[in-house]
């Protein structure tokens, strides 16, 4: 049997439903983080919890008193010891605001629910085939200060995730409204010209992921440069490689873009050295 983690409270995954007061359900008022378990625990926790506060205070919603790092690690080892998960698995916390009302709450307390699933990875795998992306046309994201985190109202991500499949695409690139290329429906990019790192800027509007701070500074410390930048459709053209950074993939290099061909030397390096760094 799985189980999900609600209010305190470990429920059956088959027997849980949400309330139909819920606010995420209404009005996708709140956000999520993915978390990445390495041999049966959650990495990067700390930089997900920090992550956590910020969109709390964005999005103003009140923190509980007892909502700490170290609750929320306990909760997470629970809920995976539960589910029977010993290697490699996802987990899900989503974070909504617990409150009656319409558009205006009737108070800004917080609610939140953890799920957890196993993989079949252990390690960062990189993937044997090079992806196949292109550019999302249909819609564009806005610049605003909920850009970086993680909103549970993913319209534009769900469309550009069928657009993909319709046009037998592994994933699709997301412009901001002034054309830049930002992320894909489920990652941030990097691309690798001469051997240098280049990544979307935030203030481009780009999901500032877990995975690719872990990244950036995992290349500085090998003395690989990196710079934050507005990256278009030009500089994909012009790149060596392009690959795709998250939470629970790590790397995942791209194999092409249109007509353009890339390859994978440096996604490589950077998988083996984000394994060595977590000793596996």
């Amino acid at each position: 049997m799985q189980y999900v983690y609600n209010s305190g409270e470990f429920i059956p995954t088959e027997g849980f439903t949400l309330r139909a007061s819920n606010r995420g359900f209404r009005f996708a008022d709140g956000f999520f983080e993915s978390v990445r378990v390495v041999s049966g625990k959650p990495v990067f926790l700390e930089h997900h919890f920090s992550r956590i506060l910020d969109a709390l205070k964005v999005y103003k919603i009140n923190r509980p008193l007892q909502f700490s790092l170290q609750k929320l690690d306990a909760e997470i080892k629970q809920l995976i010891e539960k589910n029977g998960i010993q290697q490699g698995g996802r987990v899900r916390i989503t974070i909504t605001r617990k409150a009656a009302g319409f558009y205006l709450p009737d108070s800004r307390d917080m609610e939140y629910f953890i799920e957890a699933t196993a993989i079949e990875h252990n390690r960062f795998t990189l993937n044997t085939d090079g992806l196949r992306v292109d550019v999302y046309p249909e819609m564009k994201k806005d610049i605003n200060k909920l850009s970086m985190f993680k909103n549970i109202d993913a319209k534009m991500y769900v469309l550009a995730s069928l657009y993909a499949e319709d046009h037998q695409l592994d994933d699709t690139l997301i412009q901001n409204y002034r054309g830049g290329i930002i992320e894909t429906t489920t990652s941030n990019i990097f691309l690798v010209s001469n051997g240098v790192l280049y990544t979307s800027t935030l203030e481009d509007g780009a999901i500032a992921g877990i995975m690719r701070m872990q990244i950036i500074n995992l290349a500085i410390e090998k003395g690989i440069k990196v710079y934050e930048c507005t990256l278009n459709p030009q500089n994909l053209l012009a790149a060596d490689e392009l690959f795709l950074t998250n939470a629970i993939k790590g790397v995942q290099w791209v194999g092409s873009y249109r007509t353009k061909r890339y390859y994978s030397e440096m996604a490589g390096r950077l998988v083996g050295m984000m394994n060595e760094k977590l000793g596996l």
